[in-house]
């Protein structure tokens, strides 16, 4: 369990400890899928014309989610690293498993067609699902981490929160951009990655009855997440990306990768930052 040396009024000057698991609930609603309806937002508002731009904002979100971010994160808890180690090696032989599955399912089921497949047949759908499996214990994760911070301090839970809830935007600004891909439907993409924020509810109601057997097991999740963005970023996305173009067309999908990096790794510097104050 997260300690901050101080009781529940830290930061609020009244006792608030009847009201930790409400917070808890809607913290983690807030947090969690909340935050894919901001990126929705985001990607129709400001993103709409630039499509052919977003799997790069996309890749660039991931790598630096994974290397900023979550990584980071595990490395830096008690967990022994060689066995974190193991576990990078580990998830990323499952997901690339988990790709040859799913192409060989597409290949058997439409050996007739190509349905299921970019121009350049690749399959698409692979991806997704490592996206939303990653995602999912990404936002577990998330979940239990704001549960902690609740019950160590009030104060702390909603720091945690908002923390959380800047860092996921431009994450899930690039999730939404490979289901989309993925499904053909910008709706369908919506519930899918909702479905998988909503896990940080569970995350939440489960840290907050375990917490502290959770948290022993929090830097092997975030490894897990991590293995599966590094997996759809290297090994579908980028190949993706990897075509003869004009020195401007390569500049400016250069500069949406550099984008994508710099929103999640400013949202990372900015969200530790305010925690630690």
């Amino acid at each position: 369990m997260v300690s901050t040396g101080h009781g529940p009024g830290a930061f609020f000057p009244w006792d608030l400890s009847f009201m930790t698991l409400p917070a808890i609930v809607l913290a983690t609603l807030v947090a969690g899928v909340g935050s894919v309806w901001i990126a929705a937002w985001l990607n129709r508002g400001l993103m709409a014309h630039q499509t052919p731009h977003m799997l790069s904002l996309a890749a660039g979100a991931l790598l630096a989610t994974s290397f900023m971010l979550l990584l980071p994160e595990a490395f830096e808890s008690d967990a022994e690293p060689h066995w974190l180690f193991a576990t990078v090696l580990g998830s990323l032989i499952f997901f690339f498993l988990l790709d040859k599955a799913e192409l060989w399912h597409h290949g058997h089921e439409h050996h007739h067609g190509h349905e299921g497949h970019d121009h350049g047949g690749h399959n698409l759908g692979s991806g997704g699902w490592a996206v939303l499996t990653g995602d999912s214990l990404h936002c577990f994760a998330d979940g239990v981490l704001i549960a902690s911070a609740f019950v160590a301090d009030t104060g702390l839970g909603v720091l945690a929160a908002m923390a959380v809830l800047l860092h996921e935007v431009p994450h899930h600004m690039g999730d939404l951009s490979v289901v989309g891909a993925t499904t053909r439907s910008t709706r369908s993409a919506l519930i899918k990655v909702s479905m998988a924020g909503a896990m940080t509810l569970v995350g939440g109601l489960l840290g907050y009855w375990l917490v502290d057997s959770l948290r022993d097991l929090l830097p092997y999740f975030l490894v897990l997440a991590a293995s599966s963005f590094l997996y759809v970023a290297l090994a579908d996305l980028i190949p993706q990306l990897q075509r003869r173009l004009s020195l401007r067309e390569t500049a400016a999908q250069v500069g949406w990768l550099l984008f994508g990096l710099s929103l999640v790794s400013l949202a990372s510097y900015v969200a530790h930052m305010g925690h630690a104050h």
